[in-house]
């Protein structure tokens, strides 16, 4: 037996046993005729002691041990005089009377503690160290009860986990596939599959009614801190429901999620048009925990002689409450370089202060006069004491800028509290969206998301300009600024299916090659469907207050998309190419 107990697990109750602990060294310490040693396994640290009174030669073999050794020890569990109100064990020790060395360990490349000198590539090429590490650790653990919680309610509310293929056809919508050769079908491709959307649906119709999967997807696209080539998702689809119905559903389960996993009782979520997200907001997953809104001041800041106001499509600002006596012109003139850096784009920055006594002071005062800045005050709610932050310029454009403004303001007034979380649905979004350059509509979601029902006429008979105008019967859960899933209901009827291929500029060989398998299915009496798909990995990172999935995956890529501790992606060798028929493919041996 390699132990009787684990490392987190005995208390003063257990004073006066003799007990077996395997684990690593976490650290030693000699005093004299002492030693002391933290031992560690995932349950956690407990304090063994050696005597040299009791045992010079035990006590010997200890102060030879070194960090990370895997160790083995018997011995009595006894109160310790000095206690440790931080651990769990912090009241008891173990007196040593065996000592078993199972494996001797190198000197790790970073310290495996809380806080450790491990800088992010290393810590990914010794990932196997770097979760030892306690935070890392408990990340993996709560990203595991999370998945059985996920599973307890969604079984409870009668959804039947189904596995979908992760070998499927490479389709042209949405982010870059993963491709796979295909040695037995020489010159064919698989795909990794971005999601199981298609498969969902066609279960759908197969009467299956809920389903779910916490499935692995796939995507080949530029990597940041909230994304990773493969991903986890909440794939969610149920039949016969309205879209009220599908959003009561999974508000319901975040809320359990969040009581079971942190003891936190959400409020409910309010439902926010994408139109009102992005006119008081600048995006389609505002972030709610502070107001700021944005106001616009078209009518009150143009023709006054001010040519980047007048020449402007949009002249919008936000308040932000109590800042004007914080910044100084040096401040402002820092702030102003910010938002010109090339990822916000903006081409300045016009503030008004608010000062004492209502007087104004402003960066474009000889253009506007006192009463003119009153009425902007009004307007935007400013009073003593406040700082007016205005941008202007083509409207989409500015709205994003602005949007970036106010999270940096939130940021630093210490107006984003990791404590609090406003969750909400933006609905409504944008059926289509024209992309000048190709001509040609893309789905703002997918190709799958149903017009709402008021629209669906106008989807099948409606002229170009109508088109712009359709609204889907889509959602998206947003918490704290982050868009944790999106859905919609879906469209069920082929001719439906098919006058949407059509404007997304597939012709009706294309569609039929790629999604005939579908359209086929919508034949045999489909049913009205929907459904939603959450981002497993970042619900565990909002839940816990991060900002990086990579925290919560076991062992993650890094941002050029490569694993660090087995150096993938990598050659293959020669024959495989031969194989998989790709002769002539670059190799590192064939570069130039």
């Amino acid at each position: 037996m390699y132990r009787s107990h684990n490392c987190g697990q005995l208390r003063m109750s257990d004073v006066g046993q003799t007990v077996t602990l395997s684990g690593w060294l976490q650290t030693s310490r000699d005093f004299g005729g002492m030693t002391f040693i933290d031992m560690r396994d995932r349950y956690g640290i407990t304090q063994i002691v050696f005597n040299m009174e009791d045992n010079e030669e035990l006590c010997a073999r200890a102060r030879k041990l070194g960090r990370e050794d895997v160790i083995q020890i018997t011995g009595l569990v006894r109160e310790r005089s000095n206690k440790n109100p931080n651990r769990p064990t912090g009241d008891i020790e173990i007196e040593v009377q065996d000592l078993s060395i199972l494996n001797e360990s190198k000197v790790p490349p970073f310290t495996i503690e809380d806080e450790t000198d491990g800088g992010d590539d290393l810590r990914m090429k010794y990932r196997y160290l770097d979760i030892r590490r306690t935070p890392v650790r408990n990340n993996l653990i709560f990203r595991s009860k999370l998945a059985i919680e996920t599973r307890k309610y969604l079984d409870g509310q009668d959804f039947i986990e189904v596995e979908t293929p992760v070998l499927i056809k490479s389709t042209p919508e949405g982010a870059r596939d993963f491709v796979v050769p295909s040695r037995m079908n020489p010159g064919q491709f698989y795909a990794l599959p971005q999601s199981p959307q298609t498969f969902k649906q066609i279960l759908m119709v197969a009467g299956m009614d809920r389903y779910f999967q916490i499935v692995k997807c796939f995507r080949d696209e530029d990597l940041r801190a909230d994304r990773q080539p493969e991903f986890t998702q909440i794939d969610c689809e149920m039949s016969f429901v309205t879209r009220d119905e599908v959003l009561a559903t999974f508000e319901g389960l975040t809320k359990y999620l969040f009581k079971t996993l942190k003891n936190i009782d959400l409020p409910d979520f309010p439902l926010m048009s994408y139109d009102d997200a992005i006119r008081l907001y600048g995006s389609d997953k505002p972030d709610t925990r502070f107001d700021m809104h944005f106001v616009e001041l078209n009518d009150v800041a143009q023709g006054k002689g001010f040519s980047v106001f007048d020449n402007a499509e949009l002249v919008v600002g936000i308040n932000a409450t109590g800042q004007a006596e914080k910044y100084s012109n040096k401040d402002i003139k820092k702030l102003t370089e910010w938002m010109q850096r090339p990822q916000i784009g903006a081409k300045g920055l016009v503030y008004v202060k608010v000062e004492a006594g209502g007087t104004f002071k402003s960066s474009v005062g000889k253009f506007f006069e006192e009463a003119a800045l009153q009425t902007w005050a009004d307007k935007m709610g400013a009073k003593e004491g406040d700082m007016m932050l205005i941008l202007s310029g083509e409207a989409e454009k500015t709205r994003k800028q602005l949007n970036e403004l106010r999270l940096e303001m939130g940021q630093r007034m210490g107006l984003m509290d990791p404590a609090v979380y406003k969750p909400l649905w933006v609905v409504d979004f944008p059926l289509l969206e024209w992309d000048e350059e190709s001509e040609r509509f893309h789905a703002m979601h997918h190709p799958f998301t149903s017009p709402k029902k008021e629209d669906q006429e106008r989807m099948l008979n409606g002229d170009h300009e109508t088109m712009k105008a359709l609204r889907a019967d889509a959602y998206d859960l947003v918490i704290n600024g982050v868009e944790i899933g999106g859905g919609s209901i879906r469209i069920h009827d082929r001719a439906l299916q098919s006058k949407n291929f059509d404007l997304l500029g597939f012709t009706k060989e294309e569609a039929e090659e790629q999604f005939g398998f579908l359209l086929g299915a919508f034949e045999y009496g489909a049913p009205p469907h929907g459904g939603i798909a959450f981002g497993f990995d970042r619900l565990c990172a909002v839940m816990n207050g991060v900002n990086s999935i990579r925290d919560f995956i076991a062992f993650p890529k890094n941002n050029q998309g490569r694993d660090m501790m087995i150096d993938a992606p990598s050659p293959i060798a020669d024959e495989q190419y031969d194989e998989l028929y790709l002769k002539g493919t670059y190799s590192p041996e064939t570069k130039g």
